[in-house]
């Protein structure tokens, strides 16, 4: 197919304004969480494999950290076991710890590893387990009692964890031989037992030890909003910490946003909270002038 003049110039400009995007993050690492529609959406995942393998491809380290609930939820349902949440997490007991391990770290894993490798990258499927990548401790959830002078009540969720350490070598010796980390979120404990952790806050933690250009959380929203809708971007975390105060950031964008702010406070250079939904979402965020998203700076 003959490309138009005008179609012909607006690639080469298109790739003009990705040059100098490209030179700055040349040989920098950045962790991406990959999930919600990017994840279970095909053409988003065959546009998602195929953007991880031209980031490789021009220079930089992407490591991707997926999450995986829906299809936890889907086998669970298939097996006739009841998903219970408790403050948005799973509870966790060994069979479902087992169906966890099996989704997350078997078919999930495994299927976003063969699409970058189809598409020209050479991923390798991690879990938090292997190298010992992930140390684990169980987290402990507590329901406020209504008089302060009673103890708090400990709420057991069974096999879910939290972030205790973070050991990168096995992603720094992937990332130097050109292959993609492609890492499912679940740890071992000291105790050795293993750990459902959530994914952005291990994809966080993660680009913190690593010390990455840029956290990049791929969410089914726009990213932060204004009261009336309209997206926010290039923000301080002073200014984050403000919109969470007065109550324009809050439900199920607040963990998000904590977990960036983490992040950013912590030496990693920029978050990004990105729509995952639009193609080509994480290329459009670090390429184009424009972005997609809302990019948060310490």
């Amino acid at each position: 197919m003959t490309l138009s003049p005008t179609s012909a110039a607006e690639r080469a400009r298109i790739l003009t304004e990705a040059l100098p995007y490209i030179q700055r993050f040349h040989d920098k690492t950045i962790v991406i969480k990959y999930g919600g529609n990017a994840m279970v959406d095909d053409a988003l995942k065959q546009g998602f494999a195929r953007d991880v393998v031209l980031m490789k491809l021009v220079g930089m380290n992407p490591v991707l950290v997926h999450g995986g609930g829906p299809q936890i939820g889907e086998l669970l349902e298939r097996i006739g076991k009841e998903s219970r949440f408790v403050q948005g997490m799973r509870v966790t007991d060994r069979e479902t710890m087992d169906v966890v391990e099996m989704v997350l770290g078997g078919l999930v894993n495994k299927e976003i590893v063969s699409l970058i490798n189809r598409h020209g990258g050479k991923a390798v499927g991690l879990s938090g387990k292997d190298g010992g990548l992930i140390r684990a401790r169980k987290l402990v959830m507590t329901k406020s009692s209504d008089d302060a002078a009673l103890p708090s009540e400990i709420i057991d969720i069974g096999h879910v964890g939290e972030v205790a350490g973070v050991d990168p070598e096995v992603v720094a010796l992937l990332d130097s031989k050109d292959f993609i980390p492609v890492i499912a979120p679940i740890g071992v404990g000291d105790d050795g037992q293993t750990y459902n952790i959530n994914a952005d806050i291990v994809a966080g933690k993660l680009a913190i030890t690593l010390n990455a250009e840029k956290l990049i959380l791929l969410t089914n929203t726009k990213g932060v909003l204004n009261q009336g809708g309209e997206l926010l971007t290039g923000l301080s975390a002073a200014e984050v910490d403000a919109l969470v105060r007065e109550g324009t950031i809050h439900g199920g964008m607040l963990p998000k946003v904590h977990c960036a702010l983490d992040a950013v406070r912590s030496g990693v250079r920029a978050s990004h909270i990105i729509d995952g939904r639009v193609a080509h979402a994480v290329l459009l965020e670090i390429l184009t002038d424009e972005g997609v998203g809302t990019l948060i700076k310490p």
